[in-house]
């Protein structure tokens, strides 16, 4: 287990927090008992709860051609046909993946291939569970194609508390399925926009790992 690199300007804040949290404490309240501890619990609970958010854990990836992994950690929150209107113009087929404050916020491509559109769009912050969520939330939009001319759109949703979506990669380059592609802060969303055929191997409320589990194959593998 490591800690991730998007995590340390936050991990500094929380630091010099608790510093100067608990020397006001020693100094000027150390004769309050229960506010001597109640000051060590929040920082206790602070640390605990940047080291477990900003936390990357050591998986075994491995690609597999033909399929479409999961780029987040989460629970599958929708399942249903769309019009993309940004980049394909057609119809799509809509699976979405809510991470809570909890899960291992690292995002990762879900398939091999040329990083074809990038594109940030500034937005909202609804709670990522809302429908509008998707269209209006500040969010980015990636779509991969593979060596088979097969394509892929994903999208970083920001939610309520999530107010930073970082991406790494860099559109025209070659990525590769399983890597970081970037890191969504405090509680988001992940939708992958796939072909009508694909063949789905999720259903609602299925919990998933990034990089880790599939999420559809496709059809003329």
């Amino acid at each position: 287990m490591t800690f991730h690199k998007e995590g340390v300007p936050s991990l500094i804040i929380t630091i010099l927090f608790i510093i100067a949290l608990n020397a006001i404490i020693y100094f000027f309240l150390n004769e309050y008992f229960i506010v001597s501890i109640l000051g060590y619990v929040i920082s206790g609970f602070l640390l605990i709860t940047i080291l477990q958010f900003f936390r990357s854990p050591k998986r075994n990836f491995v690609t597999r051609d033909g399929e479409i992994i999961s780029p987040a950690d989460g629970k599958v929150v929708v399942i249903e046909e769309v019009e993309e209107t940004e980049y394909f113009n057609d119809k799509r087929l809509q699976v979405s993946v809510f991470m809570s404050p909890i899960n291992v916020h690292i995002n990762r491509y879900p398939i091999s291939g040329l990083l074809k559109y990038y594109k940030y769009h500034p937005g909202l912050y609804l709670v990522a569970w809302h429908p509008k969520s998707s269209t209006e939330n500040e969010r980015t939009t990636i779509v991969v194609e593979d060596d088979k001319g097969r394509n892929v759109l994903y999208r970083q949703i920001a939610g309520a508390m999530a107010r930073r979506i970082v991406f790494f990669g860099k559109e025209g380059t070659s990525v590769k399925q399983t890597d970081e592609c970037g890191f969504i802060k405090f509680g988001s969303r992940v939708d992958l926009l796939l072909p009508l055929d694909a063949q789905l191997n999720v259903k609602l409320n299925d919990k998933v790992k990034g990089g880790i589990s599939t999420i559809a194959k496709f059809n003329n593998v």
